[in-house]
């Protein structure tokens, strides 16, 4: 079997593993990055783009009043208090020096928006495949090597307890490949895993799957066998905002519900408080009949479209036909296959509840996480716009400390092992904040590449 050695080895090429791969290349370290398809990018590449950071150029410029302080709650809030308070005060110390190598290494932030889980626009949006495009320039013109098609079975571990190589099937056969100084899984989360998705979260099994093709646990199972420990198992939950027929082509996925949008079964019949965070959003409409619920809204809504940015690009979903439109809500029923009766008897309801001040049927009073006046639905024409949970992303992993180094179940780190990106746990929580993964992949790349950088020299002694 043929054997080859680097300073590092990377397993995963989206954003945590190209990040963490192109920084250890600045270093100075030879670097392999493996990727088990034939494309790099994995679910990052299918991703909005989102990078959450707060204390930016962007933000100056927008007058958006923001502190690491504001940034650290929300994420304590939309974690449902089950974040380790460590990763999240690692992320936030070291999010301006990322952001500003992205800045530095070419990345544009072109918009910035206010989304799940923010009482702050904090989410920084970019073209996902230029960001992945620009870091895997910079790591090949450092002297990294890429390796398509090569699938990690398992990790090697000495007799002193060390993590020293990986057991990978190449298109050529199997091939080990050791590392100096540690091997990095950024092998991402089990969206595509059926066999865990079975285990941990069977309900998401009902929504719409998405992810990385790669995304089915491998770099997980791997770890586990080591006997990692695991956190946030339990919160494995679907996306909500994607048309039933959303596929691999692009990135389909609407917060109208954000911009002033409310959302109802084909009962007609609101069921959710809509300022809530996505995730827990998707939880509640797979609860619901074809586990479908339509974002309603009107044109003053419509109107808050921006074209080209995920999320909130209303024109592109319209032009493709995902949008129904009428010029009054019954019309807008009988088109999308709503109880026409139920549908405006929710409308009105609603709106006088705006008009009287007091809490609507779902509890609602913001737009999103305590931000924005709620608008009432009343200027037609009208828009439908039908959604399900999409399976993106699962938001839970093996277990890591603030150095990006897996621990076992007891707490002791495993040396040797890191771990970065949505293979890992105890970052989110409960729910997700929008630009937290991306963030926390580019963050806790750059921290696994200067923590295994300034451990090479030991081992070379």
């Amino acid at each position: 079997m043929p054997e080859y050695t680097y300073d590092l080895v990377v397993i995963g090429s989206g954003i945590a593993g190209q990040t963490a791969a192109a920084s250890a290349a600045e270093a100075g370290l030879s670097v392999a990055l493996l990727e088990k398809t034939g494309n790099l990018g994995g679910s990052t590449a299918m991703s909005g783009g989102f990078f959450a950071f707060s204390g930016t150029d962007e933000q100056a410029a927008a007058n958006v009043d923001d502190s690491a302080e504001l940034f650290l709650k929300d994420m304590q809030e939309s974690g449902g208090g089950a974040s380790d308070p460590a990763l999240l005060v690692t992320y936030l110390a070291h999010q301006s020096e990322t952001y500003n190598w992205l800045k530095h290494q070419g990345v544009e932030f072109r918009a910035l928006e206010i989304s799940s889980g923010q009482s702050a626009p904090r989410s920084h949006n970019s073209s996902i495949t230029d960001v992945l495009a620009i870091l895997h320039r910079n790591f090949t013109s450092h002297g990294g090597e890429t390796r398509l098609n090569h699938r990690a079975n398992r990790l090697i571990r000495e007799d002193s307890g060390k993590v020293t190589g990986v057991v990978v099937q190449s298109p050529d056969g199997e091939a080990v490949f050791r590392s100096r100084g540690g091997v990095v899984l950024a092998t991402g989360g089990f969206s595509r895993g059926t066999d865990l998705l079975r285990t941990f979260a069977p309900e998401a099994l009902a929504a719409i799957p998405y992810g990385g093709k790669g995304n089915t646990g491998d770099g997980l199972k791997m770890a586990w066998k080591l006997g990692a420990g695991m956190a946030d198992m339990a919160y494995v939950t679907a996306t909500y905002g994607s048309h039933p027929d959303t596929g691999e082509e692009f990135h389909e996925l609407l917060t109208a519900y954000y911009m002033g949008a409310i959302v109802v079964n084909t009962a007609g019949k609101r069921f959710m408080d809509e300022s809530q965070s996505y995730k827990v959003l998707g939880r509640e409409v797979l609860k619901e009949a074809d586990g479908l619920g339509f974002q309603i809204f009107d044109a003053k809504i419509r109107a808050k479209s921006h074209p080209g940015i995920p999320l909130n690009d209303i024109d592109m979903l319209e032009s493709i036909g995902h949008v129904h439109k009428a010029d009054t809500l019954e019309e807008l029923a009988v088109m999308a296959g709503i109880d026409p009766s139920a549908l405006m008897e929710t409308v009105a309801r609603y709106n006088s509840s705006i008009a009287s001040g007091q809490a609507d049927d779902a509890g609602r009073t913001n737009l999103c996480n305590g931000v924005g006046e709620l608008l009432p639905l009343d200027q037609a024409p009208f828009y439908a716009y039908p959604a399900k949970a999409l399976m993106t992303t699962t938001y839970c992993g093996v277990t890591i400390n603030t150095d990006g180094q897996v621990v076992d179940i007891d707490g002791d780190v495993i040396d040797g092992l890191y771990a970065i990106g949505e293979v890992t746990g105890g970052f989110h929580g409960a729910a997700y904040m929008t630009g937290t993964s991306l963030g926390k992949g580019a963050v806790f790349g750059r921290i696994v590449a200067r923590h295994a950088a300034t451990t090479l020299p030991l081992v070379r002694a």
